[in-house]
């Protein structure tokens, strides 16, 4: 038996497991008719998620205020799968994004708004992302009953191709450094009369987030295939021109102000997240 600290819906919980440690617990009829402070029974538990750090938990709870549980649990569901399975190093913000995504599309879904994504196949690139998307999007579509098409495996696997690393690298990105990527970035957007409003709000935050967490991806190992980014760059550049030109100002900027050097794989998420932020349809 463990003590639950709060109380989702009837078949979700979030639970205490001693020393100060905490869990999403998942179970038919597990937490009803249960309060704060009573026993699930152990024996109902069919997934675990544990919390094993603090950003872990603060951002349990920043999702839970906005995105139905549903969704929260089927994200750590996926995420737990790429960790287990596949022993995927993964920055803890992707439990913001990828729910922020699955929400966003299941509600255009629903709405009969839902598009299918415009982003290259990159699958020969990054087999593994590709196919923890590809059950993921198996776990989405069983958990929230519904039937997305399988190019939405592509902005799935996007999640965790912009989120990989390590956490304890990206805490050592200091405030200050933090700062001065968000006020150059910010500075080239306002350049190109690109500005956070209502209809974007979601994307912007996205980006930012994926900046503030760059410390975890810089100077790695460039093990990518160049080629093959060389190649998918061009063939942006001429889909999407207006928003790798302003891309590629945000990528040379960054790496001349910060004196770090940044992937080239960097260059192509910046391009798609500008490409959400502009709109920009593509020229083909």
């Amino acid at each position: 038996m463990v003590e639950i600290a709060q109380v989702f819906n009837n078949n979700s919980a979030l639970v205490n497991l001693g020393d100060d440690r905490q869990a999403i617990v998942k179970g038919k009829g597990i937490a009803f008719k249960k309060t704060k402070g009573g026993q699930v029974d152990s024996g109902k538990i069919e997934n675990i998620f544990y919390l094993n750090t603090k950003s872990s938990r603060e951002n349990l709870y920043f999702l839970i205020k906005d995105i139905p549980i549903d969704v929260v649990t089927t994200t750590y569901e996926i995420i737990d799968y790429a960790k287990k399975d596949f022993n995927y190093n993964i920055l803890d913000y992707v439990y913001i994004t990828l729910s922020d995504h699955i929400f966003g599309s299941y509600q255009r879904l629903l709405a009969h708004t839902y598009q299918e994504s415009l982003i290259p196949d990159m699958s020969e690139q990054y087999p593994d992302e590709y196919e923890i998307a590809s059950h993921g999007l198996d776990v989405i579509n069983e958990n929230l009953h519904v039937h997305f098409p399988r190019s939405e495996i592509k902005s799935i696997a996007l999640h965790f191709i912009n989120a990989k690393g390590e956490e304890s690298q990206a805490s050592d990105l200091k405030e200050n450094t933090s700062k001065e990527v968000s006020d150059i970035v910010t500075t080239i957007l306002n350049k190109n009369r690109i500005y956070r409003i209502e209809g974007n709000g979601n994307y912007f935050d996205r980006f930012m987030i994926h900046l503030q967490y760059l410390a975890g991806r810089l100077d790695n190992d460039d093990t990518e295939d160049r080629d093959f980014s060389n190649r998918l760059e061009s063939e942006m550049k001429k889909e999407y021109p207006r928003s790798s030109k302003i891309a590629k100002e945000i990528y040379t900027s960054l790496q001349s102000k910060l004196s770090t050097r940044l992937s080239s794989n960097e260059l192509l998420y910046f391009i798609i997240h500008i490409q959400r932020l502009t709109q920009e349809k593509t020229t083909k």
